[in-house]
């Protein structure tokens, strides 16, 4: 029987990044992806400490090498994963990434048959297929009557940016979830040993890309920005990251990964509501994408 908690935790984080998707879409036309990435994080960050914080946790024996691990799995997965998440939802808007990031979990069965050695069953391959063909169907189709038109140069940038993002998260998960087997840390603690090493990153990355532009000094000064930041913050990385820990320590990894992909199915609906007419071939491409994960860990067939 599937842990209530969990399941819980993990369909209320993927209607709540669905939601969070569309707000980082608006949000996204007046700010770079690096920066809006810092800033979310460095509010779900302090957040995260305070709540820990408050709920006495203590901190458990664990040594440098997985400190160590946990930074790096924070900055592929979130400095540099969510930053070309961001980007991707700038290039091609929020519903097509959404369903490009479904290519994660296909890409962390593969990361685990490179490095780990696990076999794959014909199954599983037949999934990853089956996912990847739902993800392509839905980014390639042309724009339509959606709030965001998107510019025939920007397919191209945006499905590699979704492609990345999915990328970094695999990766990170993967690289987590050998840590938090192992370790009495919490999943407030695991978070926040990722996200801090990841912020410190991003800082380096913004002087890099941004060198303290004019232009990002007025950003800051934005009223309306700076509430929707706040916003998207809170719900899309402090609640969202820590309901995707929980649902990690609850369920399968399997069960776990497909629950949480299902954002791109929420979104539909959103997305209607806001005025876009949702083709027939976006709802079937993003059924598949979810379907081919359930066949990639083994759920049914």
């Amino acid at each position: 029987m599937i842990n209530l908690a969990g399941a819980s935790a993990a369909l209320s984080a993927a209607i709540l990044w669905a939601g969070s998707t569309i707000i980082f879409e608006n949000i996204s036309k007046n700010i770079s992806s690096a920066r809006l990435n810092f800033y979310k994080g460095s509010i779900a960050l302090v957040l995260l400490a305070v709540t820990s914080l408050i709920l006495g946790e203590r901190i458990p024996n664990i040594n440098w090498i997985e400190i160590s691990v946990l930074a790096i799995s924070g900055v592929i997965g979130i400095a540099l994963g969510d930053t070309a998440f961001l980007q991707a939802v700038k290039k091609v808007g929020a519903r097509r990434t959404l369903t490009l990031f479904t290519l994660s979990p296909p890409m962390a069965a593969l990361i685990a048959l490179v490095f780990l050695c696990e076999q794959l069953s014909l199954m599983t391959w037949i999934g990853i297929m089956t996912t990847v063909g739902g993800v392509m169907w839905v980014v390639t189709e042309e724009s339509g009557e959606e709030k965001m038109q998107i510019k025939k140069e920007d397919l191209l940038p945006g499905i590699l940016f979704g492609t990345l993002a999915a990328l970094g998260q695999a990766i990170g998960v993967v690289m987590t979830r050998s840590v938090l087997i192992d370790t009495n840390l919490t999943a407030l603690q695991g978070t926040i040993l990722r996200v801090a090493p990841a912020m410190a990153a991003l800082t380096i990355i913004i002087r890099i890309l941004e060198r303290g532009s004019a232009k990002t000094i007025k950003e800051s000064m934005d009223r309306k920005l700076i509430g929707k930041v706040l916003l998207s913050s809170f719900v899309g990385a402090y609640i969202c990251l820590w309901l995707q820990q929980i649902t990690i320590e609850n369920l399968p990894a399997g069960i776990a990964q497909t629950m949480l992909s299902t954002a791109p199915i929420f979104i539909l609906p959103m997305s209607a509501f806001r005025g876009e007419k949702v083709s027939l071939r976006a709802i079937i491409g993003a059924v598949l994408a979810i379907i081919g994960i359930t066949l990639v860990f083994g759920l049914f067939g």
